[in-house]
């Protein structure tokens, strides 16, 4: 009777892992549907920093070449993959709202190697040329110093400072525009959320410190965020969109 009783008791407990590992996976994806929602809905991307997308698909990328310096649980290299595709539909339709909002015929291309434009790119197809040199970059390097302990583990602190600061483009976004308009709340609500389920998976897990780290800095830039649409929202009229 124990034995059936401990039986059901691991059988559940691995149930939940799934179901965690599943929510980790495809978690961190949820709060830019409300975002994007928000975006197609008024036909305008201004109140949406793009560079969320790229500090996110920097450090995601660098996160998937950690993984093979050193593997670490495999729900976290999944994310990384996710929030790349993720990231890459949110700059679609950043890039497809701006050309056809786009009153002026000057457009910029990475290739005009204008750093004044990084970036503020006119066409989707640069940022994905970007991406594709960061990535080739990223893999020379890594399987050039893949024995070299300081080296993976720098690259595990680099990808989690990437991830940490994920939420600060769009605080001083925030703060430039002395507003919150056109940013939905619901993101930053489920980022909030999901920075603490993310934070207690890494302690419950051992994971590698610096995620612990990562998941501390992202709750605490999360609820500069919120009180900013507190704050801004005292002369802003702002929609729960």
């Amino acid at each position: 009777m124990e034995q059936g009783s401990e039986e059901n008791m691991e059988s559940s407990w691995t149930l939940l892992s799934w179901l965690a590992s599943g929510v980790l996976v495809f978690g961190g994806a949820v709060p830019y549907i409300p975002q994007y929602q928000e975006i197609q809905r008024t036909n305008n991307a201004e109140g949406f920093s793009t560079r969320v997308c790229l500090v996110l698909l920097i450090a995601n990328i660098l996160r998937i070449f950690f993984w093979i310096g050193k593997q670490f649980e495999l729900p976290l290299l999944l994310q990384s993959v996710v929030m790349i595709l993720t990231m890459m539909v949110m700059l679609h339709l950043c890039c497809s709202i701006q050309s056809s909002n786009r009153v002026s015929t000057k457009q910029h291309h990475i290739s005009d190697l204008d750093l004044r434009y990084f970036w503020s790119w006119s066409s989707f197809e640069d940022y994905l040329v970007f991406c594709f040199a960061f990535m080739m970059v990223c893999a020379f390097i890594t399987f050039l110093f893949l024995d070299w302990v300081l080296f993976v583990e720098t690259l595990g602190s680099l990808a989690v400072m990437f991830e940490a600061m994920l939420g600060l483009p769009q605080l001083l976004q925030n703060y430039n525009n002395r507003s919150t308009r056109g940013m939905s709340i619901k993101m930053v609500l489920l980022w909030t959320a999901g920075d603490i389920f993310k934070t207690t998976y890494f302690v419950i897990n051992e994971s590698p410190t610096q995620f612990l780290v990562c998941g501390a800095v992202q709750i605490l830039i999360d609820i500069a965020i919120l009180l900013q649409v507190g704050f801004y929202g005292q002369d802003t009229r702002i929609k729960l969109g």
